[in-house]
């Protein structure tokens, strides 16, 4: 009963540290673990030195702590979005990449295409700023790429050493994050393989 209590004591206090780090695009500043649960990582202005980002056919790239994570990406076109509020349209948060899940740790990528995303004032040569938005089951982590968009560039090479992420279904979309159902049920189904695993070790 004693290593029980112990594995759950383990898994709680691994589920309240793991976080995320954006790879690519670069994230507005250095990664702080503390305040990766607020707006843009705790970094409140754009930065001078944006990243020259595809217009279309681009990607993100980011290293998932969590064996089980959801993440999506919303987009600003603001010059210099300091809250949350930036990055809503009149039907809220402007969804570039939707919802979707993920399994497995260590770094991911995904295709973003702003190109696509139909809103208006994303073109060549505009400055947007994108908040990746990562759910492990702990609570919604953020952070912010600011970026110039551009028509002739594509994605370094080294950018792209990562598990491509096969299939970016939307889950579920919702405008305001990611619903409570779709949290719990991240949150229990990620809880419940790490018990089961930190139990095997003491049988």
């Amino acid at each position: 009963m004693r290593f029980t209590a112990i594995s759950f004591a383990v898994v709680f206090a691994t589920a309240a540290n793991a976080h995320f780090q954006l790879q690519y695009p670069l994230p507005r500043g250095v990664f702080v673990q503390d305040q990766e649960p607020t707006f843009c990582d705790g970094y409140d202005s754009a930065v001078p030195n944006r990243t020259v980002f595809p217009l279309s056919n681009g990607l993100i790239n980011l290293n998932s702590e969590h064996p089980q994570w959801t993440v999506g990406v919303i987009v600003s076109m603001q010059q210099d979005p300091t809250s949350f509020g930036d990055f809503n349209s009149s039907s809220g948060f402007q969804y570039v990449v939707p919802y979707f899940q993920q399994n497995g740790e260590g770094k991911y990528c995904f295709p973003i295409d702003l190109a696509q995303a139909g809103f208006s004032g994303i073109q060549d040569g505009a400055n947007v700023t994108i908040q990746v938005i990562f759910d492990g089951g702990d609570g919604e982590l953020y952070q912010c790429a600011d970026l110039t968009l551009s028509a002739n560039v594509t994605v370094p090479s080294s950018a792209t050493s990562c598990t491509n992420v096969t299939s970016t279904s939307p889950s579920g979309p919702t405008p305001t994050g990611v619903s409570g159902a779709r949290k719990e049920m991240v949150t229990m189904s990620g809880l419940v393989a790490v018990v089961l695993g930190s139990l095997a070790l003491f049988h």
